[in-house]
């Protein structure tokens, strides 16, 4: 009971990272997609404003997964972090080059200088979702054995299902980010740009769904364990998943943009935890399962017990810096202020 309490709770963390972090990682994709540092200055504009004030406290999820999971299930977050210690430092760079990236165009006046840690900003919120998406699939696909450096360190990662759940991840993050986007340009009062962002969240939706229909087929080739699970245990999230893509896609041409953003966000939440219930209870496919893999009792209630603590402070924390930046500055009577103009040499 505490073991799957613990892996719910673990999980909760990771869907939060993945609807939080990733709309992050998205932003920085349209980003790279914006345009020049003419045409683009407006979306780049938008998305400085959004994922400013709260792209840091995202991460916090991403460390509570990883505390949770090295505490609670030691076995499995030996074989993971020794295994596919590549991808995982890849994304750690990814991580640590866009946040300084991020600050560092903020505070540059030159525009060469803009430019450069502009991209480096962008490329690196594209290569990191890729990262933690190889490491789902090399996970759920079974190439990460038990034990201390068990699996191959370049095939656990580099293959069909690992490649399929990176492209997955970046295309994920960039529905979520456009989908968000829109809204919040929606409720700045700013229709075009909310116009744009919908047709991108259309596209990126659309491009999403059909990377998945063809996964199909290879997750039936290459995870046979995985595909079996999504096609019978978890296959009502995978439709609620399917019918909330669809449905968020119809609310967009609607511009019905709040709603929108709650049917993208309950997509792709409804998809990660089908992927959970495929594989449950085995934590590594074919290896270890949850009562395996779980800490001692009372290391387990040790961890929920600080994490219900911690929560009573966190939750209302996050809770009030997400419903403050969501209020929109025109109520204020203020407008969002546009980041200077370029160069007349550019």
């Amino acid at each position: 009971m505490l073991a799957n309490t613990a892996v719910a709770v673990m999980w909760v963390g990771l869907t939060c990272y993945a609807l939080f972090g990733g709309a992050d990682f998205g932003a920085g994709v349209w980003d790279l997609l914006a345009g020049g540092s003419r045409r683009g200055r407006a979306r780049r504009g938008l998305i400085e404003h959004s994922i400013g004030p709260v792209w840091e406290a995202n991460h916090v999820w991403l460390i509570f997964v990883i505390v949770l999971l090295w505490s609670a299930f030691s076995p499995v977050f030996a074989a993971v972090m020794s295994t596919l210690y590549l991808p995982l430092t890849f994304a750690a760079l990814g991580i640590i080059a866009r946040g300084a990236a991020f600050a560092f165009r903020k505070a540059s006046t030159e525009l060469w200088q803009q430019r450069l840690f502009g991209a480096c900003f962008a490329l690196s919120s594209v290569l990191t979702p890729f990262f933690l998406g190889t490491v789902a699939g090399a996970v759920a696909s079974g190439r990460v054995p038990p034990g201390i450096a068990g699996g191959d360190v370049i095939t656990s990662w580099w293959n069909p299902t690992s490649v399929l759940g990176g492209v997955l991840s970046v295309l994920a993050c960039a529905h979520l980010a456009a989908v968000y986007l829109c809204a919040d340009a929606d409720r700045e009062g700013e229709a075009v740009p909310a116009s744009d962002f919908a047709r991108r969240a259309v596209v990126s939706g659309v491009a999403s769904g059909a990377v998945a229909c063809a996964g199909i087929a290879v997750l039936h080739a290459d995870a046979p364990e995985l595909f079996h699970g999504l096609t019978h245990r978890a296959l009502p999230l995978v439709v609620v998943g399917a019918v909330a893509g669809l449905g968020g896609l119809l609310l967009l041409y609607r511009r019905r943009y709040v709603l929108a953003r709650l049917a993208a966000a309950s997509a792709v939440a409804a998809l990660l935890w089908a992927w959970g219930a495929a594989q449950y209870p085995a934590m590594l496919v074919g290896g270890v399962t949850v009562a395996d893999a779980a800490s001692d009792g009372a290391v387990l209630t040790a961890c929920l017990i600080a994490l219900a603590v911690g929560a009573v402070l966190l939750v209302p924390s996050l809770w009030l810096l997400y419903s403050t930046f969501q209020q929109g500055t025109s109520r204020a009577g203020g407008r969002r202020p546009r980041p200077p103009a370029p160069p007349a040499s550019s």
